[in-house]
């Protein structure tokens, strides 16, 4: 799901649209021909020695990849002159089959059309040399620059009504919890000192209603925990006319979220819990975050980015930071949403006396959108306002345009179509799999009612359907010659657009955990009988999800025609992988998982599971701020990745469970009428 795809397209984009300028204004003019003749001073001013030595130079280590030149934004930013002060912008080129941009300190009186027109022109020279010179022939047979093109960093970012507006949106989703925090508080004060005092039947609804939600003992059924539904034992809150207001404020209060997070019971929820689940989503966050850690800085950080390409991609050791397999982890994700929809849709039906009516299925889909949006919509609005507060360096660039989308398409989602729209459109690229989850929702309700209307027609369609998905994945690799996985050379735009976020491409997994859902909540007695079944089934297991990730290793260059072994990679290694996690559930539950099973059920992974959806959305922007408020590359080493690691996850676990606290769980506990 990394978003290295955006760099290409954008620059492909900005290339096209930029108009030619060939006339630097006025004042630009005047101010450029100022700091040029005040450079070759035998002493200049010291605001001129500050833009001078902000231009970037090239560094050692080429070779391995350092060709990108970011100069020192805040130190341009810091001169003032009598008459203009500095302005960073980045120069994009192209010398032969190379790309690398240069960071050069101008006038702040110079537009991007002028900083253009005076590189193109070479105007920035100091005795007869380019400040923005070409890459030395020894190290490109190609000597001539073509520029793709220039952007300039504003000094000050000016929040415009969009900004304004998500701004005001976080501040009262979070103010609301906290108001409600401190409301409980006061009356349950008042309460303990009214204890001995007459409570008449009317308040008493009010004033007890905490205390009654604290002991009924209705659980939360089917919450997604990070992108698969999971059952929470914390009390729901049902909002009664007589004290609807009063209960609204318990479910958003603090004493009542916080309870639902560490809470470590959820495994004994009415319905019956899959406690293996927990540690399987856990685990296959984690390996997510990893792989983002590590492959976000290689779209444009890096100083030594082949030296990444050729340890990382060569060595199956890496196979928590390379892209194929760790994304092997959202169709985790997709099956374990699969078979709890349908756990949870079946439950929804049991307690309705058996009957599947519209209604159910409505109330059903409500509480979806409640699970997912609330914390979405805020992510959203939290990433608008960030473009508008934080003073980005030189590696923002491939970020800024694709996060800025959110101001024009965020009605995608909104309505969670977002993977349906131009892949470069989409606002905060990582919720592609919200829409993706949810549009797999939806069909849940159906193929339920295939299984329970006729079990041997809900196997035709099923079939079917996984037929399709699977034929569909390897006609779309083979006819636009896919790689199995999003290349690092971002060579590929095309695996995201037609693949990677399409529903056509990407059902299988979900619908074989509607299936194993269907199985483990009807079944009437043990699949698993005898240990020899167990063992053959845990061999099996082992012996298909090696290969799967080896492969990756194998088939990871793009093909130049169309390639069978791609093409049956690709449609056949994300169901399998998703047949292979669901024969460790069946083993775990059924008594055959062994030490896997005690590991997988740990009450450890229980309140890291319930922030885990926190965690999926929140992980990316801690990682695109570190990146992008970097003014010097990242040197790539083992130990430096690790600690980037490690990093990013104390601080997404820290702001999770904050946000879990104040803009989740409230939604999930507060429940209108009888829904």
């Amino acid at each position: 799901m990394a978003p290295g795809w955006v760099v290409i397209l954008l620059l492909v984009k900005s290339a096209v649209t930029q108009e030619k300028a060939v006339v630097v204004s006025e004042r630009c003019m005047k101010d450029t021909n100022t700091f040029l003749w005040e450079i070759q001073q035998t002493k200049p001013n010291e605001y001129v020695v500050r833009m001078f030595d902000a231009f970037g130079k090239m560094g050692s280590n080429v070779e391995a990849g350092n060709v990108n030149q970011p100069g020192a934004p805040q130190e341009c930013r810091s001169a003032v002159g009598p008459t203009f002060s500095g302005k960073y912008c980045q120069v994009f080129m192209r010398q032969g089959a190379v790309q690398y941009f240069v960071g050069i300190c101008v006038p702040d009186s110079c537009g991007e059309e002028d900083v253009k027109t005076l590189v193109m022109q070479n105007t920035l020279q100091v005795n007869d040399k380019s400040m923005v010179p070409p890459l030395p022939p020894i190290l490109n047979n190609q000597s001539d620059q073509e520029m793709i093109m220039t952007h300039c960093l504003s000094d000050r970012n000016a929040p415009d009504a969009s900004d304004v507006t998500c701004l005001f949106v976080c501040c009262i989703m979070v103010a609301v919890p906290l108001a409600a925090t401190l409301f409980t508080a006061i009356r349950k004060l008042e309460q303990s000192n009214k204890v001995t005092s007459p409570v008449d039947v009317s308040s008493s609804n009010s004033l007890n209603f905490y205390g009654t939600m604290m002991t009924n003992g209705a659980a939360l059924s089917e919450m997604n925990g990070g992108t698969a539904d999971q059952d929470y034992s914390a009390p729901s809150v049902l909002c009664f006319p007589q004290s609807c207001v009063y209960g609204c404020l318990q479910a958003f209060s603090l004493q009542t979220t916080s309870q639902s997070i560490f809470s470590s019971s959820s495994s004994s929820s009415p319905h019956g819990g899959y406690s293996s689940l927990n540690g399987i989503r856990v685990l296959s966050l984690l390996w997510i975050i990893c792989g983002h850690s590590a492959q976000f800085p290689v779209i444009n950080n890096l100083d030594n980015y082949k030296t990444w390409r050729r340890t990382v991609e060569s060595s199956s050791v890496y196979v928590l930071a390379i892209s194929g397999p760790v994304f092997l982890a959202v169709d985790s994700f997709l099956l374990l949403g699969g078979l709890l929809s349908a756990r949870s849709l079946l439950s929804s039906i049991d307690k309705a006396e058996d009957n599947l009516s519209a209604s159910l299925v409505a109330n059903y889909l409500f509480k979806r959108i409640k699970r997912i949006q609330p914390l979405h919509l805020f992510t959203m609005c939290l990433t608008i306002s960030l473009i508008s507060l934080v003073p980005w360096g030189p590696y923002w660039f491939p970020f800024i345009d694709t996060l800025m989308d959110c101001k024009s398409y965020w009605w995608a989602n909104l309505l969670l179509i977002s993977n349906l729209i131009p892949v470069h459109d989409i606002c905060i690229p990582w919720t592609w799999y919200l829409s993706l989850d949810f549009q797999c929702y939806t069909t849940t309700p159906l193929l339920v009612f295939l299984y329970r209307l006729n079990k041997r027609v809900f196997i035709i369609v099923a079939g079917s359907l996984l037929l399709m998905t699977t034929v569909a994945g390897a006609v779309v690799t083979a006819l636009l010659r896919l790689p199995v996985f999003q290349p690092s050379t971002m060579t590929s735009e095309n695996y995201v657009l037609h693949y990677y976020v399409k529903p056509y491409t990407r059902y299988g997994p979900f619908l074989i955990g509607i299936m194993i859902g269907i199985h483990l909540k009807t079944k009437k007695k043990p699949l698993l009988c005898q240990k020899w079944q167990a063992a053959l089934g845990w061999f099996c297991c082992l012996s298909v999800m090696v290969p799967l990730v080896g492969l990756a290793y194998v088939l990871r260059e793009t093909p130049a025609y169309p390639s069978l072994p791609h093409a049956l990679y690709q449609a056949f290694h994300r169901p399998v992988w998703a047949l292979s996690v669901s024969w460790i559930i069946l083993a775990c539950e059924e008594g055959y998982g062994g030490f896997i099973t005690n590991l997988l059920s740990l009450s450890f992974w229980v309140p890291l599971s319930n922030i885990s959806f926190a965690c999926y959305l929140v992980h990316p922007i801690f990682i695109i701020l570190y990146n992008g408020l970097q003014e010097t590359p990242i040197h790539y080493t083992d130990i430096n990745f690790m600690y980037l690691f490690f990093g990013h996850l104390v601080m997404t676990l820290a702001l999770s469970y904050i946000l879990s606290l104040l803009v989740e769980k409230p939604y999930l506990l507060l429940k209108w009428g009888n829904i």
